[in-house]
């Protein structure tokens, strides 16, 4: 019998740290003990991204649920760093690292991060949904998700 989907996620944006300065000092023991329970009350889904911890968040999720955890008991979500592409080629740069510091071998989730009108204009640039189009095809990426922080503006007419 399939367990039903929790609608809650486990973000890795804002960790505990052990000194405010330095966002690489994240509380592992305090995160391990988050994640546990997050698990142990049947929720599943983490996100985590590029940037995140200035570049550690991911680092972080592995340690404290890939390696922790067997695979299919969790899903995961990262995000391509839009904002940080030069070139074309950077994409598979970032993914193929992104992968070696989350730890797993596929992400469930991969979206496109902050897709706002000028990271659009990028991801356009340098063919991003074409990219994680293929992620999805070959199996590196069981769902693709353009992600947009940027609300419409409203104007109205007189």
């Amino acid at each position: 019998m399939e367990r039903p989907v929790k609608k809650l996620g486990f973000g890795l944006m804002r960790m505990p740290v052990r000194d405010t300065a330095d966002q690489t000092s994240v509380d592992m023991p305090q995160v391990e003990q988050m994640v546990d329970t997050f698990l142990q009350r049947g929720f599943t889904y983490f996100d985590t991204a590029y940037m995140y911890h200035a570049f550690h968040s991911e680092e972080v999720l592995r340690e404290a649920l890939v390696k922790r955890h067997p695979r299919d008991t969790f899903t995961v979500a990262t995000k391509m760093p839009i904002m940080f592409l030069k070139k074309e080629e950077d994409q598979q740069r970032i993914f193929d690292e992104q992968l070696e510091k989350c730890g797993v071998e596929y992400f469930d989730y991969y979206l496109l991060h902050n897709l706002n009108v000028s990271h659009y204009q990028i991801a356009q640039k340098f063919h991003s949904f074409d990219f994680i189009s293929q992620k999805k095809q070959r199996g590196r990426s069981a769902i693709s998700v353009f992600l947009s922080t940027t609300v419409p503006s409203c104007s109205t007419r007189s």
